[in-house]
């Protein structure tokens, strides 16, 4: 029998040359027509307005995806962004990041510069992305269709089951399965979702209510990393392919307290 051929689908959209909405994921050949009308719908009915350029990107996979597990999701309910910069230092610091790098990672997703891809920063907030305005993109990540199922369950029962939590969930666990990760902080750049969140191996995903204020448009997301070649994670973020087949436990509302002295369950 021969090996299994997967397709990696990406869309991005734009209105007037501004970002608008992005999806991807990977697929079976049969699945191709409807993800693809699926996506197009998405660039069109948006609360940012139809998008009047939609980018989609129909790619044969060459390498079989890695399996993996999700990271396991929780809440801290932040009921401000001052009370979010806060956890997010307690949690990005307990794994070696430094109180600077943090501070300047929220810093520069917060002057109003939104870019394409994520930063890449060393754990004393110093840039190592070859492009500093356009970042590293994270692409070629998917999740089977029994884990989706999964994960809609849990999700539905904590009223979070939307693209948004999902795709994102995905996009940190393929992210931290590489070792030179030890962080990630995201911002959203749609002016009506104020839920950031932080992710390390150890702690999982965490959702930060109320990261931003609403109506700010612009966000994006900062890797911290440590050791190794940063040519190598670019590579791994941007090309090799990924497909979560196991979903790890999602909680609720957590204290920060129980989330510091977690110990790492990957």
């Amino acid at each position: 029998m021969g090996r299994r051929t997967y397709y990696s689908i990406r869309m991005r959209s734009a209105k007037s040359s501004a970002h608008v909405s992005g999806a991807e994921g990977i697929y079976d050949k049969v699945e191709i027509g409807n993800i693809v009308k699926d996506y197009t719908q998405r660039a069109l009915v948006h609360e940012k307005g139809r998008a009047d350029e939609i980018r989609l990107t129909v790619e044969e996979l060459k390498e079989t995806p890695k399996k993996i597990a999700s990271l396991p999701l929780a809440t801290v309910n932040t009921r401000n962004p001052e009370a979010a910069l806060r956890a997010s230092l307690k949690i990005l610091t307990s794994v070696g990041i430094t109180e600077r790098a943090v501070e300047e990672a929220f810093r520069a997703l917060n002057i109003g510069i939104t870019m394409r891809g994520a930063m890449l920063m060393d754990i004393e907030g110093v840039r190592l992305e070859p492009d500093l305005l356009r970042g590293v993109r994270v692409t070629r990540m998917g999740i089977t269709k029994n884990a989706s199922s999964d994960l809609s369950r849990k999700l539905g029962r904590l009223g979070l089951n939307n693209n948004t939590v999902k795709e994102a969930l995905i996009l940190a666990s393929k992210v931290h399965k590489y070792r030179m990760v030890l962080g990630e902080l995201c911002i959203s750049d749609d002016p009506n979702y104020t839920t950031g969140y932080i992710a390390t191996r150890t702690h999982g995903y965490i959702r930060l209510p109320r990261i931003k204020k609403r109506g700010i448009p612009y966000g994006g997301r900062a890797f911290f990393i440590t050791g190794g070649e940063v040519k190598d994670l670019i590579k791994y973020l941007q090309q090799t392919p990924v497909i979560i087949n196991e979903i790890k436990p999602c909680a609720g509302n957590i204290k920060l307290k129980e989330i510091l002295e977690r110990k790492s369950r990957r």
